[in-house]
């Protein structure tokens, strides 16, 4: 049987990936010491996915409890399972901008050091192996805040003849920018995966994703938009924007759409492959609106307040380019839209979350 590696198994990516692969024929390992209840408290623990996906996939699936900053660790790993292992999706990742400027030492070791590690690891033991990277888009910086937006009623938004209205693709520099801590850790990893694709010939790609969601999102105050505001919907938790009256935009992609063009990517792998992935303009938002839907769908207001300030290097207006992608890969769609993703992120989690679980 083929092998998938995955890091991040329990998180919402890496979660999705697991059940992907394993319904697909992999014997999946996935990689996971739950360090997302060390950024952000126990209510972001991923431990509940995790014994779902062991109990749901049986012997198609393992967990181990492996720190990727182990470069012994996971040198024995790869030794082990050698040409075997097809494919290895790198999804864990400290991402936060917030935390990352409270502890920039562990955001880069985690984010850039551990996917040298892993670069590694597949170079000297299955250098045929696909290697999927999830990047994101703040590898970008505050470039995008250069955008000539214009303020609407409920958001901020680009004119229809503006070449960026459908979307921002790769040709946007990563130059002359504030990234924030995290964002230029996700950079110099997004930069290896790529060198190790051109230098070294292997089938590598980056995917620089903006909001990922899903009902598998253990959404915390510093992570995981879509999910946590959600939460605070349905508990009555108070929630406060940050900056920009409300009206940033972003568009959102579910992990399931995410992970089913990585399975795109994997059938057709290149060297050193690049694209910005999302949900487009079809799944975009503003938070007011994204609000609007989450009272509509809880049935109950969101305490909110707005906090002038924004973070530094946060984008005012984010929608993903997907044509380039498409053009190479017309296989893949989208299969969810933003309001049954908000639906299905509520009734899968509401019970817990009103149970305080």
């Amino acid at each position: 049987m083929p092998i998938a590696i995955v890091t991040g198994s329990g998180g919402l990516v890496g979660s999705e990936a697991v059940a992907h692969f394993a319904a697909a024929g992999y014997d999946v390992l996935g990689l996971e010491n739950d360090m997302r209840a060390r950024f952000f408290g126990p209510a972001a623990s991923t431990a509940h996915t995790t014994a779902r996906l062991l109990g749901e996939y049986g012997s198609s699936f393992r967990s181990l409890e492996l720190d990727i900053r182990d470069r012994d660790a996971l040198e024995r790993l790869f030794a082990e399972h050698a040409r075997a292992i097809e494919l290895v999706i790198h999804a864990a990742a400290q991402p936060s901008h917030d935390w990352a400027a409270g502890d920039p030492h562990t955001d880069f070791e985690v984010n850039a050091g551990a996917t040298l590690n892993l670069l590694e690891a597949t170079r000297a033991h299955a250098p045929e192996a696909t290697f999927v990277f999830c990047s994101t888009n703040k590898v970008y910086g505050d470039l995008p805040n250069r955008l000539p937006l214009v303020e609407l009623d409920r958001r901020l938004e680009l004119p229809p003849e503006h070449p960026c209205f459908e979307g921002i693709d790769t040709t946007m520099s990563i130059d002359a920018s504030m990234h924030s801590l995290f964002g230029v850790s996700k950079a110099a990893a997004d930069l290896l995966v790529q060198e190790y694709g051109r230098y070294f010939h292997m089938p590598t790609v980056c995917f620089r994703g903006g909001c990922l969601t899903g009902p598998n999102h253990a959404g915390a105050r510093l992570h995981g938009f879509l999910s946590y505001l959600m939460r605070c919907t349905v508990t009555g938790e108070p929630y406060t924007i940050q900056g920009y009256a409300g009206k940033q935009v972003r568009d959102n992609i579910h992990a399931a759409d995410l992970v089913a063009a990585f399975a795109a990517f994997h059938r057709s792998p290149r060297p050193a492959a690049l694209y910005n992935i999302g949900g487009g303009r079809s799944n975009s938002c503003s938070m007011l609106e994204a609000i609007d839907l989450c009272e509509a769908i809880a049935g109950r207001q969101l305490s909110w307040s707005l906090h002038e300030t924004a973070r530094l290097g946060d984008h005012r207006w984010w929608i993903t380019d997907l044509r380039p992608f498409q053009r190479d890969h017309p296989d893949w769609t989208l299969a969810h839209d933003l309001e049954s993703t908000l639906r299905e992120i509520h009734d899968e989690n509401a019970e817990r979350w009103l149970a305080g679980a």
